[in-house]
C-alpha cells in the first residue's frame, strides 16, 4: 500500500521559512542516514497507539516533533495508518476520503497563516477501507465521506512522524463517547496490525482549555497533574475498568476534560492491543500549556 512521497506536500513544506522549527524538523529527517524499513509480516503486529497531538504549535515545538519521529522510527514504517481523532465525533461509524489529494480539515483558528497552507497528501487508501470493511461485523455500516480529509488531530501528528506523506491513511470518525463500545471497536481492529496498519487514537490526556492559566503558560495546574498521575497509575498496572470510570474517579475532574473527546481515543487504542489489560510504554510525556501530553503504545 505504500506510494511514492508526495510532491504537493514537499512543494508547500518548500514554503515554509528556513527558521521555521519544523523546517528545521523536515531537514532533520532528511538527513537521516538509514532508510526507514517498511513492514513485514516478520516484524509482528505493529502496537497501538495513543497521541496527544497538539494544534500547530506542536510545529513549534523541537522537543515533541524529536520525540513523535523518534517514536516514529522506533517502528517499522506500517503499510497504512487508521486514526481516530478526538475532532470528529459522527455516528454512524465513518471514514474519510480514500482518494489522494482530499483536502485537510483546517480546524482551528487564529494561527500563521502558513498553517492553513500545509499539506499532508496521501496515497490511495481504498485498500485500507477494504480491510476496515473486513473486520467490522455484517451488520455495521462504514460511510466514507468523499469530501472529508483529515483533520488536525491526525495530520498535525502524522506530518511530524512521517513527513514523507508517503503512507495511506484513513481517520475513523468517533461514534460514540461509551467506553465499553470504544473498547469493543479497537477489539474489531486488533487483527489490522498484524497486517501493517498502524492504530492510532488522536487526543490529549487533559485538555481542560477553557482553565488554562494564560498568563503563566508554563505553569502545571493541579488537576492536570493530578488526572496525569491517575492515568499513568492505572495504564501501568493494566487497570481498564479504572479508565473507563474516569468521569466519576479520576481527580482533576472535570476541569481536567470538560468535554471528554480528547481522553476516549484511549480506549480504541486499548482495544486494539493484544491484551488492553496490559501495562502500557509511555513513550511522551511532560506538559504543554499545562495539559499533559502523555502519550503511549499498547501490544
Amino acid at each position: 500500500m505504500m506510494g511514492p512521497a508526495s510532491p504537493t506536500t514537499a512543494a508547500a513544506d518548500a514554503m515554509i521559512p528556513a527558521q521555521h522549527p519544523f523546517a528545521g524538523h523536515l531537514r532533520n529527517a532528511a538527513a537521516e542516514r538509514s532508510p526507514h524499513a517498511l513492514w513485514t509480516p516478520e516484524d509482528g503486529a505493529l502496537p497501538s497507539l495513543y497521541i496527544s497531538h497538539g494544534a500547530p504549535p506542536l510545529f513549534e515545538d523541537a522537543g515533541w516533533m524529536r520525540e513523535l519521529h523518534g517514536w516514529a522510527r522506533s517502528l517499522p514504517k506500517p503499510r497504512a495508518i487508521l486514526i481516530v481523532s478526538a475532532h470528529w465525533e459522527s455516528a454512524p461509524l465513518s471514514i474519510t476520503s480514500t482518494q489522494p489529494g482530499t483536502e485537510l480539515v483546517y480546524d482551528f483558528g487564529g494561527f500563521a497563516p502558513l498553517y492553513y497552507r500545509m499539506r499532508y497528501d496521501t496515497p490511495d487508501a481504498s485498500e485500507l477501507a477494504q480491510q476496515v470493511v473486513g473486520v467490522l461485523p455484517d451488520t455495521e455500516t462504514l460511510h466514507e465521506h468523499r469530501t472529508r480529509g483529515l483533520d488536525h488531530g491526525a495530520w498535525v501528528p502524522l506530518k511530524v512522524m512521517y513527513p514523507d506523506a508517503d503512507v495511506p491513511v484513513l481517520q475513523l470518525s468517533i461514534p460514540t463517547h461509551d467506553s465499553t463500545r470504544l473498547l469493543e471497536l479497537g477489539r474489531r481492529l486488533r487483527p489490522l496490525r498484524e497486517q501493517g496498519v498502524l492504530v492510532v487514537g488522536s487526543g490529549f490526556m487533559t485538555h481542560g482549555l477553557p482553565f488554562v492559566d494564560w498568563h503563566h503558560p508554563d505553569r502545571v495546574p493541579g488537576w492536570s497533574a493530578e488526572f496525569d498521575a491517575w492515568a499513568a497509575d492505572a495504564l501501568s498496572r493494566g487497570d481498564v475498568d479504572q479508565l473507563a470510570a474516569f468521569r466519576t474517579r479520576a481527580p482533576g475532574m472535570p476541569y481536567a476534560h470538560p468535554t471528554v473527546e480528547h481522553f476516549t481515543p484511549l480506549f480504541v487504542t486499548l482495544g486494539a492491543a493484544t491484551d488492553p489489560e496490559r501495562p502500557v510504554t509511555t513513550t511522551v510525556d511532560g506538559y504543554f500549556l499545562g495539559l499533559a501530553k502523555r502519550s503511549f503504545q499498547a501490544a
